[in-house]
Protein backbone atom coordinates (compact mmCIF):
# COMPACT_ATOMS: atom_id res chain seq x y z
CA UNK A 1 0.00 0.00 0.00
CA UNK A 2 1.49 3.54 -0.65
CA UNK A 3 2.79 5.02 2.92
CA UNK A 4 2.34 1.89 3.84
CA UNK A 5 5.77 0.07 2.91
CA UNK A 6 8.12 2.30 4.09
CA UNK A 7 7.13 1.78 7.68
CA UNK A 8 7.38 -2.04 6.82
CA UNK A 9 10.87 -1.93 4.47
CA UNK A 10 13.24 -4.83 5.92
CA UNK A 11 16.70 -2.73 4.57
CA UNK A 12 15.42 0.29 6.87
CA UNK A 13 14.62 -1.51 10.02
CA UNK A 14 18.02 -3.58 10.12
CA UNK A 15 19.98 0.10 9.73
CA UNK A 16 17.68 1.25 12.63
CA UNK A 17 18.35 -2.11 14.73
CA UNK A 18 22.21 -1.75 13.89
CA UNK A 19 22.45 2.05 15.01
CA UNK A 20 20.64 1.03 18.42
CA UNK A 21 23.25 -2.05 18.72
CA UNK A 22 26.47 0.61 17.72
CA UNK A 23 25.59 3.14 20.22
CA UNK A 24 23.85 0.85 23.43
CA UNK A 25 26.28 0.23 26.39
CA UNK A 26 24.06 0.76 29.14
CA UNK A 27 21.16 -1.99 30.45
CA UNK A 28 17.97 -0.01 29.51
CA UNK A 29 14.09 -1.36 30.28
CA UNK A 30 12.08 0.42 27.90
CA UNK A 31 7.92 0.43 28.48
CA UNK A 32 5.54 0.60 26.03
CA UNK A 33 1.51 1.78 27.37
CA UNK A 34 -0.28 0.68 24.33
CA UNK A 35 -1.68 -2.51 23.33
CA UNK A 36 -1.59 -1.49 20.26
CA UNK A 37 2.15 -1.37 20.28
CA UNK A 38 2.41 -4.31 22.74
CA UNK A 39 1.16 -6.36 19.77
CA UNK A 40 2.93 -4.65 17.03
CA UNK A 41 6.13 -5.56 19.01
CA UNK A 42 5.36 -9.59 18.94
CA UNK A 43 3.83 -9.57 15.44
CA UNK A 44 7.24 -8.01 13.94
CA UNK A 45 9.49 -9.48 16.00
CA UNK A 46 11.16 -6.34 16.97
CA UNK A 47 12.34 -7.90 20.67
CA UNK A 48 14.58 -10.29 18.16
CA UNK A 49 16.32 -7.27 16.32
CA UNK A 50 17.18 -5.77 19.65
CA UNK A 51 20.73 -5.73 21.77
CA UNK A 52 20.49 -8.15 24.79
CA UNK A 53 21.22 -5.19 26.94
CA UNK A 54 17.61 -3.72 25.63
CA UNK A 55 14.29 -4.89 27.40
CA UNK A 56 10.81 -4.37 26.77
CA UNK A 57 8.29 -4.65 28.79
CA UNK A 58 4.56 -4.26 28.45
CA UNK A 59 2.81 -1.37 30.69
CA UNK A 60 -0.89 -0.58 31.85
CA UNK A 61 -1.69 0.15 28.20
CA UNK A 62 -4.76 -1.93 27.08
CA UNK A 63 -8.13 -0.25 28.76
CA UNK A 64 -10.03 -3.20 28.46
CA UNK A 65 -7.23 -4.58 31.15
CA UNK A 66 -6.92 -2.00 33.13
CA UNK A 67 -10.53 -1.37 33.92
CA UNK A 68 -11.23 -2.71 37.72
CA UNK A 69 -12.88 -5.68 38.43
CA UNK A 70 -15.61 -3.65 40.21
CA UNK A 71 -16.31 -1.63 37.09
CA UNK A 72 -17.18 -5.23 35.12
CA UNK A 73 -19.16 -6.05 38.42
CA UNK A 74 -21.12 -3.01 38.40
CA UNK A 75 -21.74 -3.64 34.79
CA UNK A 76 -22.91 -6.82 35.34
CA UNK A 77 -25.39 -5.98 38.00
CA UNK A 78 -26.55 -3.61 35.22
CA UNK A 79 -27.43 -6.17 32.75
CA UNK A 80 -29.07 -8.24 35.30
CA UNK A 81 -31.47 -5.05 35.89
CA UNK A 82 -34.99 -5.44 34.44
CA UNK A 83 -35.62 -3.26 31.23
CA UNK A 84 -31.82 -2.16 31.03
CA UNK A 85 -29.75 -3.07 27.82
CA UNK A 86 -25.98 -2.70 28.35
CA UNK A 87 -23.91 -2.45 25.41
CA UNK A 88 -20.30 -2.34 25.19
CA UNK A 89 -17.24 -2.89 22.74
CA UNK A 90 -16.70 -6.65 22.11
CA UNK A 91 -13.66 -7.50 24.30
CA UNK A 92 -15.00 -6.15 27.55
CA UNK A 93 -18.30 -9.18 26.97
CA UNK A 94 -16.01 -11.61 28.05
CA UNK A 95 -13.55 -9.72 30.63
CA UNK A 96 -14.55 -11.74 34.08
CA UNK A 97 -15.64 -9.79 37.32
CA UNK A 98 -16.14 -11.15 40.14
CA UNK A 99 -18.80 -13.30 39.60
CA UNK A 100 -19.22 -13.71 35.95
CA UNK A 101 -19.21 -11.81 33.01
CA UNK A 102 -21.53 -10.00 30.65
CA UNK A 103 -21.31 -13.10 28.31
CA UNK A 104 -22.25 -15.13 31.63
CA UNK A 105 -25.05 -12.76 32.60
CA UNK A 106 -26.09 -12.64 28.44
CA UNK A 107 -26.23 -16.69 28.68
CA UNK A 108 -28.61 -15.91 31.62
CA UNK A 109 -31.31 -14.00 29.53
CA UNK A 110 -29.49 -10.58 30.41
CA UNK A 111 -29.43 -8.28 27.08
CA UNK A 112 -26.09 -7.14 26.26
CA UNK A 113 -25.04 -5.64 22.93
CA UNK A 114 -21.53 -5.47 21.21
CA UNK A 115 -21.05 -2.32 19.11
CA UNK A 116 -18.48 -0.76 17.53
CA UNK A 117 -19.04 2.94 18.43
CA UNK A 118 -21.04 5.17 21.07
CA UNK A 119 -23.66 6.13 18.29
CA UNK A 120 -24.55 2.63 17.82
CA UNK A 121 -25.46 2.26 21.08
CA UNK A 122 -27.42 5.90 21.09
CA UNK A 123 -29.19 4.33 18.07
CA UNK A 124 -29.84 1.14 19.75
CA UNK A 125 -31.68 3.33 22.32
CA UNK A 126 -33.96 5.28 19.94
CA UNK A 127 -35.35 1.86 18.85
CA UNK A 128 -35.63 0.69 22.07
CA UNK A 129 -37.87 3.79 24.01
CA UNK A 130 -39.01 0.83 26.49
CA UNK A 131 -35.37 0.01 27.71
CA UNK A 132 -32.65 2.05 29.54
CA UNK A 133 -29.41 1.71 26.98
CA UNK A 134 -26.51 2.05 28.80
CA UNK A 135 -23.22 2.32 27.08
CA UNK A 136 -20.20 0.65 29.59
CA UNK A 137 -17.63 3.75 28.33
CA UNK A 138 -13.59 2.37 28.86
CA UNK A 139 -10.45 3.27 27.22
CA UNK A 140 -8.19 6.04 27.06
CA UNK A 141 -8.35 9.59 25.83
CA UNK A 142 -8.70 8.17 22.24
CA UNK A 143 -12.10 6.69 22.66
CA UNK A 144 -13.50 9.01 25.32
CA UNK A 145 -14.04 12.03 22.91
CA UNK A 146 -16.85 9.77 20.77
CA UNK A 147 -18.24 9.28 23.73
CA UNK A 148 -18.73 12.37 25.07
CA UNK A 149 -19.98 13.70 21.84
CA UNK A 150 -22.79 10.75 22.01
CA UNK A 151 -24.19 12.15 25.04
CA UNK A 152 -23.97 15.09 23.69
CA UNK A 153 -26.08 14.28 20.89
CA UNK A 154 -28.33 12.54 23.53
CA UNK A 155 -29.28 15.68 25.60
CA UNK A 156 -29.76 17.42 23.13
CA UNK A 157 -31.95 15.00 21.32
CA UNK A 158 -34.34 14.33 24.67
CA UNK A 159 -32.68 10.85 24.52
CA UNK A 160 -33.63 10.22 28.30
CA UNK A 161 -33.61 6.36 28.13
CA UNK A 162 -29.73 6.16 27.10
CA UNK A 163 -26.94 6.65 29.60
CA UNK A 164 -22.86 5.99 30.12
CA UNK A 165 -21.44 4.22 32.63
CA UNK A 166 -17.94 5.69 32.57
CA UNK A 167 -14.74 3.76 33.38
CA UNK A 168 -12.64 6.23 31.11
CA UNK A 169 -8.93 6.17 32.27
CA UNK A 170 -5.93 9.27 31.85
CA UNK A 171 -2.61 7.49 30.71
CA UNK A 172 -0.61 9.94 31.87
CA UNK A 173 -1.73 10.20 35.30
CA UNK A 174 -1.04 6.15 35.20
CA UNK A 175 2.40 6.76 34.15
CA UNK A 176 3.17 8.86 37.27
CA UNK A 177 1.73 6.13 39.38
CA UNK A 178 4.00 3.64 38.08
CA UNK A 179 7.35 5.77 38.88
CA UNK A 180 6.15 7.59 41.52
CA UNK A 181 6.18 3.68 44.01
CA UNK A 182 9.34 3.28 43.01
CA UNK A 183 9.06 -0.25 42.72
CA UNK A 184 8.89 -0.45 38.84
CA UNK A 185 12.19 0.16 37.02
CA UNK A 186 11.39 2.19 33.57
CA UNK A 187 14.23 3.98 31.76
CA UNK A 188 11.81 5.18 29.29
CA UNK A 189 8.24 5.47 27.59
CA UNK A 190 6.92 4.23 24.39
CA UNK A 191 4.51 6.43 24.04
CA UNK A 192 0.78 5.65 22.10
CA UNK A 193 0.52 7.71 19.03
CA UNK A 194 -3.58 7.30 19.14
CA UNK A 195 -3.53 8.87 22.88
CA UNK A 196 -1.23 11.66 22.10
CA UNK A 197 -3.18 12.71 18.87
CA UNK A 198 -5.77 13.90 21.38
CA UNK A 199 -3.95 14.66 24.30
CA UNK A 200 -0.38 16.28 22.75
CA UNK A 201 2.76 16.11 24.65
CA UNK A 202 3.06 18.62 27.22
CA UNK A 203 1.03 15.86 29.39
CA UNK A 204 4.21 13.86 29.22
CA UNK A 205 6.13 16.70 30.71
CA UNK A 206 5.99 15.97 34.63
CA UNK A 207 7.19 12.50 34.00
CA UNK A 208 10.11 13.91 31.71
CA UNK A 209 11.06 16.03 34.52
CA UNK A 210 9.58 14.92 38.01
CA UNK A 211 11.95 11.24 36.81
CA UNK A 212 13.72 12.15 34.27
CA UNK A 213 12.32 9.76 32.35
CA UNK A 214 12.66 10.21 28.43
CA UNK A 215 9.03 9.86 26.32
CA UNK A 216 9.22 9.30 22.82
CA UNK A 217 5.76 9.18 21.29
CA UNK A 218 5.73 6.53 18.42
CA UNK A 219 3.93 5.34 15.29
CA UNK A 220 2.33 1.56 14.97
CA UNK A 221 4.59 -0.02 12.15
CA UNK A 222 8.11 -1.48 12.51
CA UNK A 223 9.92 1.05 10.96
CA UNK A 224 8.20 3.59 13.75
CA UNK A 225 8.64 1.26 16.92
CA UNK A 226 12.21 0.78 16.16
CA UNK A 227 12.91 4.18 15.43
CA UNK A 228 11.05 5.67 18.40
CA UNK A 229 13.44 3.04 20.34
CA UNK A 230 16.06 4.79 18.74
CA UNK A 231 15.28 7.73 19.84
CA UNK A 232 14.97 7.02 23.42
CA UNK A 233 18.22 4.79 23.53
CA UNK A 234 20.23 8.07 22.29
CA UNK A 235 18.53 10.27 24.99
CA UNK A 236 19.22 7.54 27.86
CA UNK A 237 22.99 7.22 26.38
CA UNK A 238 23.46 11.04 26.23
CA UNK A 239 22.09 11.49 29.60
CA UNK A 240 19.05 13.73 28.23
CA UNK A 241 14.93 13.19 29.37
CA UNK A 242 12.68 14.86 27.08
CA UNK A 243 9.56 14.62 25.03
CA UNK A 244 10.34 13.62 21.20
CA UNK A 245 7.69 12.51 18.47
CA UNK A 246 8.55 9.87 16.42
CA UNK A 247 4.73 9.73 15.13
CA UNK A 248 5.41 13.43 13.81
CA UNK A 249 2.84 12.41 10.63
CA UNK A 250 0.09 11.75 12.81
CA UNK A 251 1.13 13.85 16.22
CA UNK A 252 1.42 17.49 16.79
CA UNK A 253 2.20 19.14 20.32
CA UNK A 254 -0.78 20.98 20.86
CA UNK A 255 -2.95 17.63 20.11
CA UNK A 256 -6.70 17.95 19.04
CA UNK A 257 -8.27 21.12 20.72
CA UNK A 258 -11.22 20.55 19.47
CA UNK A 259 -11.77 16.79 21.20
CA UNK A 260 -9.97 18.45 24.31
CA UNK A 261 -12.89 20.94 24.35
CA UNK A 262 -15.53 17.84 24.20
CA UNK A 263 -14.12 16.31 26.44
CA UNK A 264 -13.45 19.06 29.17
CA UNK A 265 -17.50 20.23 28.36
CA UNK A 266 -18.87 16.59 29.65
CA UNK A 267 -16.66 14.75 31.51
CA UNK A 268 -13.98 16.23 35.05
CA UNK A 269 -11.18 14.60 36.29
CA UNK A 270 -11.94 12.05 39.07
CA UNK A 271 -10.01 9.75 41.52
CA UNK A 272 -10.59 5.74 40.20
CA UNK A 273 -9.41 2.27 40.23
CA UNK A 274 -6.63 0.65 38.05
CA UNK A 275 -6.50 -3.08 37.82
CA UNK A 276 -2.70 -3.50 39.15
CA UNK A 277 -2.15 0.25 39.90
CA UNK A 278 -5.06 0.75 42.33
CA UNK A 279 -6.43 3.96 42.99
CA UNK A 280 -5.30 6.95 41.43
CA UNK A 281 -6.00 10.61 41.83
CA UNK A 282 -7.32 12.01 38.96
CA UNK A 283 -7.03 9.09 36.64
CA UNK A 284 -10.46 8.93 35.46
CA UNK A 285 -13.45 10.67 33.30
CA UNK A 286 -16.50 11.34 35.77
CA UNK A 287 -19.62 13.09 33.76
CA UNK A 288 -20.24 16.46 34.94
CA UNK A 289 -23.52 17.26 37.00
CA UNK A 290 -25.03 19.45 33.54
CA UNK A 291 -24.91 15.74 32.09
CA UNK A 292 -26.17 14.26 35.40
CA UNK A 293 -29.09 13.04 33.36
CA UNK A 294 -26.86 10.65 31.46
CA UNK A 295 -24.52 9.09 34.10
CA UNK A 296 -25.76 5.17 34.05
CA UNK A 297 -23.88 5.69 38.11
CA UNK A 298 -26.61 8.29 39.61
CA UNK A 299 -29.40 6.76 37.70
CA UNK A 300 -29.27 3.22 39.16
CA UNK A 301 -27.91 1.37 42.39
CA UNK A 302 -24.70 0.05 41.34
CA UNK A 303 -23.24 -0.43 45.38
CA UNK A 304 -21.39 -3.77 44.95
CA UNK A 305 -19.74 -6.07 47.06
CA UNK A 306 -16.44 -5.41 47.32
CA UNK A 307 -14.13 -7.16 44.00
CA UNK A 308 -11.48 -9.73 44.27
CA UNK A 309 -9.40 -11.43 41.85
CA UNK A 310 -9.54 -14.83 40.30
CA UNK A 311 -6.98 -17.33 42.27
CA UNK A 312 -4.02 -17.46 40.75
CA UNK A 313 -4.12 -14.59 37.86
CA UNK A 314 -1.06 -12.18 37.33
CA UNK A 315 -2.79 -10.09 35.50
CA UNK A 316 -2.27 -7.22 37.85
CA UNK A 317 1.20 -8.00 38.11
CA UNK A 318 1.57 -8.03 34.42
CA UNK A 319 0.02 -4.83 33.98
CA UNK A 320 2.36 -3.13 36.35
CA UNK A 321 5.17 -4.84 34.18
CA UNK A 322 6.58 -6.73 37.40
CA UNK A 323 6.10 -10.17 36.00
CA UNK A 324 5.97 -11.32 32.12
CA UNK A 325 2.75 -13.77 31.39
CA UNK A 326 4.57 -17.17 31.08
CA UNK A 327 5.83 -16.34 35.23
CA UNK A 328 1.78 -17.30 35.73
CA UNK A 329 1.14 -20.45 36.41
CA UNK A 330 -2.40 -20.20 35.02
CA UNK A 331 -0.85 -18.87 31.85
CA UNK A 332 -1.33 -21.36 28.53
CA UNK A 333 -2.88 -24.02 31.44
CA UNK A 334 -6.19 -23.25 33.14
CA UNK A 335 -5.58 -19.58 31.29
CA UNK A 336 -6.19 -19.67 27.53
CA UNK A 337 -7.59 -17.14 24.81
CA UNK A 338 -10.47 -19.75 24.63
CA UNK A 339 -11.04 -20.00 28.34
CA UNK A 340 -9.60 -16.85 29.82
CA UNK A 341 -8.98 -16.17 33.31
CA UNK A 342 -7.57 -12.73 33.15
CA UNK A 343 -8.48 -9.68 31.33
CA UNK A 344 -4.48 -9.60 29.91
CA UNK A 345 -5.71 -13.07 28.07
CA UNK A 346 -9.13 -11.52 26.86
CA UNK A 347 -8.48 -8.41 24.97
CA UNK A 348 -6.94 -8.33 21.42
CA UNK A 349 -4.70 -5.91 22.90
CA UNK A 350 -3.72 -7.90 26.08
CA UNK A 351 0.29 -8.77 26.87
CA UNK A 352 -1.20 -12.39 27.61
CA UNK A 353 -2.99 -13.13 24.74
CA UNK A 354 0.05 -11.29 22.62
CA UNK A 355 2.93 -13.93 24.50
CA UNK A 356 -0.46 -16.52 23.68
CA UNK A 357 -0.03 -16.04 19.95
CA UNK A 358 3.35 -14.86 19.55
CA UNK A 359 5.84 -15.77 21.83
CA UNK A 360 7.55 -19.25 21.72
Amino acid sequence: MKYMDEYRDGSVAKALADRIRDISTKRIRLMEICGTHTMAIFRHGIRTLLPDTIELVSGPGCPVCVTATEDIDRAVKLAQTKGVIVTTFGDMIRVPGSAGSLQTAQAEGAIVKMVYSTFDALKIASENRDSNVVFLGVGFETTAPTVAAAIQTAHAGGDGNFSVLSAHKLLPPAMDALLSGGNVLVDGFICPGHVTTIIGTSSYEKVVKQYHTPCVVTGFEPVDILQGILMLVEQIESGRSQVEIQYSRGVSPQGNPGALALMEKVFEPCDTPWRGLGNIPKSGLAIRESFADFDAAKRFDLSVPPAHEPPGCLCAVVLRGAAAPPECKLFKNACTPRTPVGPCMVSSEGTCAAYFKYHM
